[in-house]
C-alpha cells in the first residue's frame, strides 16, 4: 500500500523525505502501531516516546534524546501534527443529489451543492457553491446557506434563518426553532408569537443536537468564528460574538448577550437579559444571575470572581472543623458564665451575711 500522494506532499513540506511510505494513520503514543504517526507535546513525554511503536513521532526542538525512535522536530509539534492528521479525514459520503431528495422547483441551489437521501429543501431556500446537505436535513421556507457549508443528517433549519459560508452543522442540530415565549392570561399559558429569525456568521461550527432559537422580535446571532459543542441551548434573541465557544450542555437564556472571545465551560446556565463582556470566562455547572464584566473569570452558583469564589470554597471545605471549634467555644463560654454565676452568688451570699450581722 503506498502513501497518498497529499499525504507524501504534507510530510515533504515538513522536511520529510518522501520515501517513507509506511504511515498509514494517526495515533498516540500509548496506542501507536508500527505504521502510525503521533506526537509528543512535552518533554515530560520522553519515557512514552520511548516506549511507543509509532512510525514516525513529531517532537520539540528541544526535546531529549531519544535512541532508537523515529523522531522529527519541529518548532510547533502539535500544530503540525493535527495538520497533517486532517489528511485522514474521510472523504464525503454525500455526492451529487439522491434521488429521494425532495427539492422545490423554487429553490436555488448552485449547481455543485450536493444532497443527501431524503432531504426536504422548500421554497425559496438558497444553498451556495460547495455546501453538502445530508440524509434527512429539512431547509424551511426562504432559508439561506452559504458556501462550502456542511449541513449533516438530520438537521433541521426552519424558515427565513441564514448560515454564511464554511459554516458545520453537525447531526440532530435544530437552527430556528421557536423560542420559548408564553405570557400567562390568568387561566392558561398563551403563547407569543415567535416572528424573528436566526442569523449565523461565516465558519461557525455547532455540534450534535443543539439548538439555536429563534427571535422572538429581530434576530438571534451567532458571531462569525464561535465554535459551540453538542447539547447547548441558545434562547431566543440571544446574541453570541465572534470567536467564542459554548461547551456542552451549556444554556444561555432569552436576550442575553455574550461577547467577543467568550469562553462557557459545560452545564453553565446564563440567565436572561445579561451581558457577558469580552473574553470572559464562565467555569463548569456556574450559574451566571449577573452582568460579568469583560475579561473576567467567573465561578460557581451564583458566579462571581473565580479568586473569591475559590476562597469561599476553601473556607467551605474547613467548615466542619470550624464548627467543632465554634462549640467548643461555646460550651468554654457555658462553663465559664456558670462559674461567675456560682462566684457571685457567693458574694451575694456573703454580703447578706454581712448585712445581717450589722
Amino acid at each position: 500500500m503506498t502513501m497518498p500522494h497529499h499525504l507524501q506532499t504534507a510530510l515533504a513540506a515538513l522536511g520529510l523525505s518522501e520515501d517513507i511510505n509506511e504511515i498509514r494513520g494517526v495515533s498516540t503514543l500509548e496506542q501507536a502501531g508500527s505504521h502510525d504517526l503521533c506526537f509528543a507535546e512535552n518533554n515530560a513525554q520522553a519515557a512514552a516516546v520511548a516506549l511507543s511503536q509509532a512510525a514516525l513521532i513529531l517532537v520539540g526542538m528541544d526535546f531529549p534524546e531519544v535512541t532508537g525512535k523515529p523522531v522529527l522536530r519541529l518548532a510547533d509539534p502539535r500544530t503540525r501534527f493535527f495538520e497533517i492528521a486532517a489528511c485522514f479525514l474521510p472523504t464525503s459520503d454525500i455526492e451529487g443529489r439522491h434521488p429521494s431528495a425532495v427539492i422545490h422547483p423554487d429553490a436555488m441551489l448552485d449547481p455543485t451543492v450536493a444532497v443527501g437521501a431524503c432531504a426536504v429543501i422548500s421554497a425559496g431556500v438558497q444553498v451556495g457553491q460547495g455546501t453538502r446537505i445530508g440524509a434527512g436535513v429539512y431547509l424551511g421556507s426562504d432559508a439561506r446557506i452559504g458556501a462550502d457549508c456542511l449541513i449533516s443528517a438530520n438537521v433541521s433549519i426552519q424558515r427565513d434563518c441564514e448560515l454564511g459560508d464554511r459554516c458545520v452543522i453537525h447531526p440532530g442540530t435544530v437552527i430556528g426553532g421557536d423560542g420559548f415565549g408564553f405570557r400567562w392570561d390568568g387561566s392558561v399559558h398563551r403563547k407569543v408569537p415567535q416572528l424573528g429569525r436566526v442569523v449565523i456568521e461565516d465558519d461557525v461550527e455547532i455540534g450534535c443536537n443543539s439548538c439555536v432559537d429563534r427571535a422572538t422580535l429581530g434576530i438571534t446571532r451567532v458571531g462569525r468564528g464561535t465554535k459551540i459543542d453538542n447539547l447547548v441551548q441558545v434562547a431566543h434573541n440571544v446574541s453570541i460574538g465572534c470567536h467564542s465557544i459554548l461547551v456542552s450542555q451549556c444554556g444561555v437564556a432569552g436576550s442575553s448577550t455574550l461577547g467577543n472571545g467568550v469562553l462557557v465551560a459545560g452545564q453553565v446556565a446564563i440567565s436572561d437579559h445579561l451581558r457577558v463582556g469580552d473574553g470572559a470566562q464562565i467555569g463548569g455547572q456556574s450559574g451566571v444571575v449577573k452582568d460579568v464584566p469583560p475579561n473576567t473569570a467567573m465561578f460557581g452558583t451564583p458566579a462571581r470572581p473565580l479568586k473569591q469564589s475559590l476562597r469561599e470554597s476553601s473556607a467551605l471545605a474547613r467548615l466542619p472543623e470550624l464548627l467543632r471549634q465554634v462549640r467548643h467555644q461555646q460550651e468554654r463560654i457555658a462553663q465559664q458564665d456558670a462559674r461567675l454565676a456560682r462566684l457571685e452568688q457567693r458574694f451575694a451570699d456573703a454580703d447578706a451575711i454581712d448585712q445581717a450581722d450589722d
